[in-house]
């Protein structure tokens, strides 16, 4: 992994200070420059070389979106970008995954000294992920699974009686949109831990409900893992965990972070196992190691499991730690994983939707 070189972006000299005061004090992290503008960070751009930027949504001139709109149409490089959680930041949020922005990230704009910092040292973490990330051609994945959407809408798709559990956080907006757009009408049981900011996610699922010929929806306690239909579970109060039973369900439980996760992918295909389900599990990009463990006794319990190919991934670290467990029987890159995943529930054992 090699170090972050970050280029602050804010038009506010307040917020550049702070942002880049508490980075600095990041393991590996570098800020190698500021800027007030859309202007003066393409100047920066050229003279620092920075590999990763911060980049504020609302700016005097081009606003933050359309400077990402350009960087990622001229030269793409990692982009972390700030923004306030209001329903106008989680839809400009969207957009930004859309257009190829790495991850998302609150502004802690109402937080005390102590909760800021704490806050601020989460995004060193993820500006350090951004800079060894991998960039992709948004336009391209986007005409794609929209040709996906619209292939599964038409596919015959018999279900096996396997459910499916997959694990995402950094990078899995743009992942799981790549993902299910291959999911047909009558998918197979799906349950999704989304470790990325619950407003975001909710937009994300209202954004999917209009695309998909499946149902997607938040996990709520109790819900019955039938065909047809996806839950996500990203509530940061409690795990998703799962419930034998004719058909299993989905149980939501407040307990303490596993291993600094909650929801806790572990925990999900942990229980899944436990319970005895016909599973199919998978981890898909992001940060940390969660959901390794819980892969490795789901794939002991009997059950196909994968792993989105680190080098394919945008962030590869939970992936790659999934695969270091003994947790995987295949790492596939993203293209792959829908067809295999579906094949494994398939009683053709097969699907090319």
């Amino acid at each position: 992994m090699h170090e972050a070189r970050v280029l602050v972006v804010d038009d506010s000299a307040a917020m550049r200070a702070l942002f880049s005061d508490l980075l600095d004090q990041t393991k590996n992290v570098v800020v190698v420059g500021t800027a007030a503008s859309a202007d003066e960070a393409r100047k920066q751009i050229v003279e620092l070389k920075p590999n990763v930027l911060t980049l504020d949504v609302e700016m005097p001139g081009m606003s933050g979106i359309d400077f990402l709109k350009e960087i990622m149409e001229d030269k793409p490089m990692p982009v972390v970008m700030l923004s306030s959680l209001t329903q106008a930041g989680t839809d400009t949020s969207l957009k930004a995954y859309e257009l190829g922005a790495v991850e998302c990230f609150p502004k802690p704009l109402k937080a005390t000294p102590e909760q800021f910092a704490k806050t601020v040292g989460k995004l060193g973490k993820i500006v350090l992920a951004a800079a060894n990330s991998n960039v992709k051609d948004a336009s391209t994945r986007k005409r794609a699974a929209e040709a996906k959407v619209a292939a599964a809408a038409e596919a015959q798709f018999d279900w096996n009686g396997h459910v499916v559990a997959l694990s995402a956080s950094m990078g899995g907006i743009d992942a799981l949109g790549d993902l299910l757009a291959s999911w047909p009408a009558q998918c197979p049981p799906t349950i999704i831990t989304l470790g990325l900011e619950p407003m975001v996610v909710d937009a994300f699922i209202n954004r999917m409900s209009d695309q998909l010929p499946c149902t997607i929806k938040a996990a709520t306690d109790g819900a019955a893992l039938t065909p047809g239909t996806i839950h996500i579970a990203a509530d940061p109060s409690c795990h998703a965990l799962i419930e034998a039973g004719q058909p299993p369900k989905v149980r939501l439980v407040a307990r303490d972070p596993v291993e600094g996760a909650r929801p806790s992918a572990t925990l999900l295909f942990g229980t899944m196992a436990r319970a005895g389900v016909p599973a199919v599990g998978a981890v898909l990009t992001g940060m940390g190691e969660d959901g390794a463990k819980g892969l490795k006794l789901l794939r002991d319990a009997g059950a196909a499991t994968f792993a989105q190919d680190p080098a394919s991934a945008t962030v590869g670290e939970a992936p790659a730690a999934a695969i270091a467990a003994g947790a995987v029987q295949t790492p596939l890159p993203l293209e792959g994983l829908a067809a295999a995943i579906l094949g494994k529930c398939s009683t053709s054992g097969s699907f090319a939707g």
